[in-house]
């Protein structure tokens, strides 16, 4: 699904991932872990061709990411939702018009039922006319999460989704991505919260990586 291979990136001069190789296999449930700058965005951004390699490969879905002109990676990103911390909203459409969007910029029609049901899902069908400043936090990020997933994707990849969360709301996000993982999606999260991964690990087969000196390791039991 997605693959690298002896992959490098370097940035400012200096090396932020170094030899990295590992494969995303479908369904699968992945946590990373590491310091601040370590290089856990860099790695998410790699994952879907929002940055390209300074050496090795990154494959997705069996397409070499160096081989794929813009209208592709376009065509590919539609099957990774990608969840950032800091999601970002236009502030004067509503909630509804908002998690549509993706499908609204791909010319794909818009049901209101399946909107309805999708903002139900994440706890928000109530706010579906309301304007992003007035919701919270936890609103906010379950919204991006509903963003993320309304065009089917196959991977979801968070970053640092709790970040900003209280432990009941981190609770409620992770929830929602431990079913979206029972449907058969892959899940990857950069996360600094141990308690958030040893809560996940009690729920689903989570595998836990960790960046350290440049390069991904599996974590140990003592997570």
């Amino acid at each position: 699904m997605i693959s690298l291979e002896n992959v490098a990136y370097t940035y400012g001069g200096g090396e932020l991932l170094s030899d990295v190789s590992l494969r995303l296999a479908p369904g699968s449930f992945h946590f990373l872990t590491g310091p601040s700058g370590s290089g856990k965005s860099t790695f998410l951004k790699l994952c879907y061709a929002e940055l390209l390699p300074t050496s090795g490969h990154v494959t997705l879905f069996d397409r070499e990411v160096r081989s794929l002109d813009r209208d592709e990676v376009a065509r590919m990103r539609r099957r990774v939702g990608v969840v950032h911390q800091d999601c970002q909203f236009l502030d004067h459409l509503p909630l509804a018009a908002n998690v549509s969007l993706p499908l609204t910029v791909s010319n794909r029609e818009v049901s209101g039922e399946d909107l309805g049901d999708l903002l139900g899902w994440v706890g928000l069908k109530h706010l579906a006319d309301a304007l992003p400043p007035s919701l919270s936090g936890g609103e906010r990020q379950r919204a991006a999460l509903a963003r993320a997933i309304i065009m089917g994707p196959d991977v979801i990849l968070a970053d640092e989704p709790t970040g900003n969360l209280d432990w009941d709301l981190s609770l409620r996000l992770l929830t929602l991505l431990v079913e979206l993982n029972r449907m058969g999606k892959t899940i990857v999260i950069a996360t600094h919260d141990l308690n958030l991964i040893r809560q996940a690990k009690a729920q689903v087969a989570a595998r836990v990586l960790r960046i350290k000196a440049r390069r991904i390791q599996l974590a140990g039991a003592d997570l």
